[in-house]
């Protein structure tokens, strides 16, 4: 009986996660990914250090470590040392990596969320 009760209320608490604002971000999913928010965000400020960019995507500043290492070792962006930070720099012009979008360049992705300021 109590299996059954703790079954509806996390039935309850997932369609209400469903039912948050653009600001519930955490308990919703996106169509992006946070590889690509990351992308976005230090192609618009390529000098954040990645706390800030952390803190905009709303992941742990270890995870965008992470994805920054995986986009640098994929090819899709750089990092400069420029005094004691980093900076960053998209290559707009490789080509996104799965065959479904292989067509298409990092660029042309980055234009479709214009949101960024560049």
């Amino acid at each position: 009986m109590a299996m059954n009760a703790k079954r509806k209320t996390a039935k309850k608490s997932a369609s209400t996660a469903d039912q948050g604002t653009s600001r519930d971000i955490g308990s919703r999913w996106t169509f992006l990914t946070n590889h690509t928010h990351v992308l976005g965000v230090l192609y618009s400020e390529p000098h954040l250090v990645l706390r800030e960019v952390a803190a905009r995507v709303g992941i742990t500043e270890r995870a965008v470590q992470r994805i920054v290492q995986d986009l640098e070792e994929g090819g899709f962006i750089q990092r400069e040392r420029v005094g004691r930070r980093n900076q960053y720099t998209v290559l707009t012009n490789e080509s996104l990596r799965h065959p479904i979008e292989a067509h298409r360049k990092i660029g042309d992705l980055l234009k479709l969320i214009k949101t960024y300021p560049r």
